[in-house]
């Protein structure tokens, strides 16, 4: 690999400008291939097989009315008064004009219902005052009917569609598809008939009609690409080489996010994917250009040729990154074992775009580098680079001047130890407490039209309606109407004795009778535990008085199912990406010791990343640094999806660490000294690279999508605690403590294990350093098209 990635480099740099050439012209396809075939991103999400896809699915084909997905038009006055005949008027004619609108079954007038409900109650009421009345015995049959009537009622008090002050009204949209399917397009013609404002009345919608698709890139993610910039030119020293591992990054994601989204009208595709592949090509695409950016300017201070030098960096540093890269990969892929198939898309396409990354970097990057020349060095870099070249004292000198590495002292690597596994565990001890579930209005900034709809739904309703349930009951034999209405009653009361039912309304029935839907009103809002435990508690109540089958749907329902999913499938993930850490690190580092030591310092930058993650966004902790304005369950995929992407990141950082103490200890160095010289060779770039990854990652943390901002933290709180505690503080001083123990491997296991040359030492021992007269002789060009020449 690593003489194949040598060629490579070699040939991009003589041939920089076909090859970008190449790269821009892949940019202009992937861009074309979306215009054209780019479909629609989904905000939901759904899993195939949970509880309440089984029975939306069976609504579907039994019960098509109530399969539908729903959404809320909350109306308000804007002095809080009641509404005026007048303001009612023309609501009800806009609700009207939109009953018409394409996958719109029903847009439920709050004020007629509220008067059919009324006329209801009054008619009930006039029928039990002519039974009280009534001189003569009523049949058993017409009492039963009235009390049954006035029963359901009862139990439904607390639905209302018009709040008790008068001041606000719930329009409830039912839709043609299930939640899962309705189009954006068809949200945005509902929100569309309150484009003009009734006179007095402000209209909010719900998080179901207003969820919008969180843009690729804001004021946030240019922050992060800025202090990136800044950390590039501080550690590189030339504007030049600062922008050449941002250009490369942004050309990868250009590609890979295009290409990504091109596929979204044939794949359905959640709105979050294409922004994590953004994330990780961002980060990813930068860092590892600059390892190969590194690397070349460091040899050509030491005398090499820019086409030779470009050649080696690429065939050893890019050698590196595309190893790196493959573990980033294959842990993004290992997503698709989690049996979810929105979670194993997400993986898919990150995967791919740090695939594109990894390209990039070991042929646009060459092919850059080939083109500004020595020009990636400043000036004073290359006149010190001239000067050794024609003077061989001064060259000594600068070979001589960095003092041999020396080790640190054995109660400095204990205390090491102590204080960074104990800083761990302690910011770890919030993920005891981790909650999963999706966002839902309450999660939104309180600026939006999401959160705005669920607080006055809350305030003037109760929280309960913003997360009602759809309880479905199965009839085996459908009977004449009264024994319909007592089947009703009966399921009814069973639904209603539970704790935290508010209140229960009958939704209607199948044509033939045999399945039934209730509306079930929740203490509290569709994220609260007590919610949570209602649709088990519902579940577990069926067959209802032995007889009714029951199942519970709704989008709570689904997000809790969802969330549970997602939490079952975590350990046998986690677990898998374990093993892989273990298999990868001994074949790397051909040892047992590196490896469990790497892979549990990995565990451990994980849950205390987690518990960041909770005590901010789950416990509200530095709310207001972080624009947490209300705090909540985590974000369900984020546990799963970090694993995957941080194993992946951690492993970078071994790679660059370890391999520095593996080749300084197989060199001949004593072990404790090899730690020391590993350390000192890669913490430059790999402390250059982890900011600039904490940034990139950073950035997203102020995203204006409640989704985006827990993830963006999570990354870049991940990064920074694996990065600097567990590679940079933990791992060496363990490996210290345990010396020359650290490196053995048991000999069967040695000579079965492939060498895997992941530095390219054996590339620079095919490919010679050559000095001619004091000087550099760079390497001819591979093909008659010369390269940008530096002499």
């Amino acid at each position: 690999m690593a003489e194949l990635l040598y060629r490579l480099g070699r040939t991009a740099s003589h041939r920089a400008k076909t090859v970008i050439a190449i790269w821009v012209a892949v940019l202009v396809a992937v861009g074309a291939a979306f215009a054209v075939a780019g479909g629609t991103l989904a905000t939901t999400m759904s899993i195939p097989g949970t509880p309440t896809e089984q029975v939306t699915e069976r609504l579907q084909s039994q019960f098509p009315e109530a399969s539908g997905g729903t959404g809320r038009i909350v109306l308000q006055t804007d002095d809080g008064s009641a509404f005026t005949p007048e303001q009612q008027a023309q609501i009800s004619e806009r609700l009207t004009s939109g009953a018409s609108l394409d996958g719109v079954m029903q847009l439920v007038d709050p004020f007629a219902t509220e008067a059919q409900r009324a006329e209801q109650a009054a008619t009930l009421e006039a029928s039990a005052e002519q039974i009280a009345a009534s001189p003569v015995p009523v049949p058993e049959e017409q009492v039963a009917q009235v009390e049954q009537g006035q029963a359901l009622l009862d139990m439904a008090t607390e639905i209302r569609t018009v709040s008790e002050d008068g001041s606000a009204a719930v329009v409830t949209v039912a839709f043609v598809e299930p939640q899962m399917d309705v189009t954006p397009e068809v949200k945005d013609s509902v929100v569309a008939l309150f484009d003009e404002p009734v006179d007095g009345v402000t209209a909010d919608f719900s998080s179901e009609l207003a969820d919008a698709v969180p843009s690729l890139v804001g004021a946030g993610e240019i922050v992060g690409l800025v202090v990136a910039a800044i950390v590039l030119v501080i550690m590189l020293g030339t504007l030049v080489g600062a922008g050449l591992p941002i250009l490369s990054a942004i050309v990868g994601v250009g590609v890979g996010a295009l290409g990504a989204m091109s596929l979204s009208g044939v794949v359905e595709m959640t709105s979050v994917t294409p922004v994590l592949g953004l994330m990780l090509g961002l980060a990813v695409g930068i860092d590892y250009s600059l390892f190969i950016v590194n690397r070349h300017r460091r040899q050509l201070k030491q005398g090499y040729g820019v086409h030779e030098s470009i050649a080696l960096a690429t065939g050893t540093s890019g050698n590196a990154v595309v190893f790196a890269g493959a573990t980033v990969i294959i842990a993004l892929l290992a997503l698709n074992v989690s049996g979810i198939p929105f979670l194993g898309l997400m993986g898919t396409v990150g995967a791919l775009c740090v695939a594109i990354a990894v390209l990039v970097a070991v042929t646009f990057t060459p092919a850059m580098l080939g083109l500004v020349g020595e020009r990636i060095l400043s000036r004073k870099e290359r006149a010190r680079v001239g000067q050794a070249a024609t003077d061989p004292a001064a060259r000594e000198a600068a070979a001589s001047a960095l003092a041999p590495a020396k080790p640190m002292s054995t109660p400095r690597a204990v205390g090491r130890v102590l204080v960074g596994i104990a800083a761990l565990l302690l910011v770890a001890l919030p993920a005891l407490d981790l909650r999963l579930n999706l966002p839902d209005g309450s999660s939104e900034s309180h600026d939006t039209t999401q959160y705005q709809a669920y607080a006055a739904v809350a305030d003037k309703f109760g929280e309960g309606q913003n997360g009602t349930l759809l309880v479905v009951a199965d009839v085996p034999v459908a009977g004449s109407e009264a024994e319909a209405l007592g089947t009703q009653v009966q399921i009814a009361e069973a639904l209603f004795a539970q704790d935290d039912v508010v209140a229960v309304a009958p939704i209607g029935s199948s044509e033939d009778g045999t399945v039934t839907a209730f509306q079930v009103v929740p203490a509290e809002g569709p994220t609260a535990e007590s919610t949570e435990t209602l649709v088990h508690t519902l579940r577990d109540l069926s067959p209802v008085d032995g007889t009714y089958e029951i199942g519970v749907a709704g989008s709570a329902s689904g997000n809790i199912d969802i969330s549970e999913k997602l939490a079952s499938a975590l350990p046998v993930y986690l677990l898998v990406v374990v093993g892989l850490s273990l298999v990868i690190l001994v074949i790397v580092f051909r040892s047992i010791f590196v490896p469990v030591i790497a892979t549990l310092g990995f565990i451990l930058s994980y849950f205390a990343a987690l518990g960041g993650v909770v005590a901010i966004y789950q416990w509200g902790w530095l709310a207001s640094v972080f624009g947490v304005e209300t705090p909540g369950p985590i974000l369900n995929f984020l546990p799963t999806i970090l694993v995957g992407i941080l194993f992946g990141l951690a492993m970078d950082y071994m790679l660059f660490l370890g391999s520095g103490m593996r080749e300084a200890y197989v060199h001949g160095a004593p072990a404790r000294v090899a730690v020391a010289e590993g350390v000192r060779a890669g913490r430059a770039v790999v402390t250059a690279a982890a900011i600039i990854m904490v940034s990139v990652f950073g950035g997203f943390v102020f995203s204006h999508s409640t989704m985006i901002r827990p993830i963006g933290f999570a990354l870049a709180f991940g990064v920074l605690l694996d990065a600097f505690l567990v590679r940079m503080l933990i791992i060496p001083a363990l490996m210290h403590l345990v010396g020359d123990k650290a490196w053995w491997l048991p000999r069967w296991l040695d000579r079965i294990l492939p060498d895997v040359d992941v530095e390219g030492s054996a590339l620079t021992r095919h490919h010679p350093h050559a000095e001619v007269d004091g000087g550099v002789k760079d390497e001819q060009p591979v093909a008659p098209e010369p390269g940008p020449t530096t002499r």
